[in-house]
């Protein structure tokens, strides 16, 4: 008796492609939109989404000093509508079998290198999984659209020891800096202070060739104006008046603690010799 059916239609949405199979066996692939298949012989068995999918593998492996990281790698993978018949009946877990090659990938590309090559070599070791995954999962009827390493972290001890020697290095800068820069206030200090000195000795200078001009024109007006005068006399006369304005100016200050003595060998033994009679005289008045 021969087999008879009916027309059935079947719908098959937009970014996926239909498998039609007759009595179990492959029949044809059917574009997005509606397609008639003849029931019961053919039965659409699959819808294959041609959509970008993305498969993140976390990976823990050690560098070549033997620093355990862990790896994340993002595979970004589609299906070839061409190929769909190989992505279907070929394979059976595309995410498995890519699983494992980004395993294999990044376990022999990572501890060749030590933990701060890794770091500068992200971008190679994506680019070896990529070109892996691409090789092999051509012919099952996939295409790897990119392959980007999205995490790459050491153990969390390793990261603040890695911290540490970071900021521990900040601060050596920071304390080499603060040493130059006080260093450059010194010597500014230094050089301030001598170009202060220089010009204190420059106005001392001055102002003594001004007194010395001033007692010059002195002693010459004087033994000009006064008949038998030496210059001897003149000296000791300006000498006598300095000195009685020095005193004028200790005494008008009330605060002033000034004591004066007299000075000399013998001027130290009558001081001496005074004092001791002073006490003396207290004690025996105490008694």
């Amino acid at each position: 008796m021969p087999l008879t059916g009916c027309c059935c239609c079947e719908c098959v949405r937009t970014s996926e492609i239909g498998v039609v199979e007759r009595c179990g066996a492959y029949k044809s692939l059917r574009e997005p939109g509606l397609t008639c298949i003849c029931w019961p012989l053919d039965a659409v068995v699959a819808r294959l989404s041609t959509r970008i999918q993305q498969l993140d593998v976390p990976v823990e492996t050690k560098t070549k000093d033997n620093v355990f990281v862990n790896v994340v790698i993002a595979v970004q993978y589609q299906i070839i509508p061409t190929e769909a018949y190989s992505a279907h009946y070929k394979l059976s877990r595309p995410d498995a079998q890519i699983t494992s090659y980004v395993f294999d990938v990044v376990r022999a590309t990572i501890p060749k290198m030590n933990l701060d090559e890794t770091f500068e070599a992200k971008d190679n070791v994506a680019k070896a999984v990529q070109e892996q995954l691409e090789e092999v999962m051509h012919q099952y009827g996939y295409a790897i659209k990119q392959a980007l390493v999205v995490d790459l972290s050491p153990d969390f001890k390793v990261q603040a020891a890695m911290n540490e020697i970071n900021a521990q290095q900040r601060l050596r800068f920071a304390m080499s800096e603060k040493a130059e820069g006080e260093k450059i206030l010194s010597v500014k200090a230094a050089e301030a202070d001598a170009e202060s000195k220089y010009l204190s000795g420059v106005g001392v200078a001055r102002q003594r060739k001004a007194i010395v001009d001033g007692l010059k024109t002195s002693i010459v007006e004087f033994s000009g104006g006064v008949a038998g005068a030496t210059p001897k006399d003149v000296m000791d006369l300006l000498l006598l008046t300095q000195y009685f304005d020095m005193l004028r100016e200790v005494g008008s200050v009330d605060t002033n603690k000034t004591l004066f003595l007299p000075h000399g060998p013998a001027s130290v033994t009558d001081l001496q010799t005074t004092l001791q009679g002073s006490m003396m005289k207290n004690l025996a008045m105490e008694r």
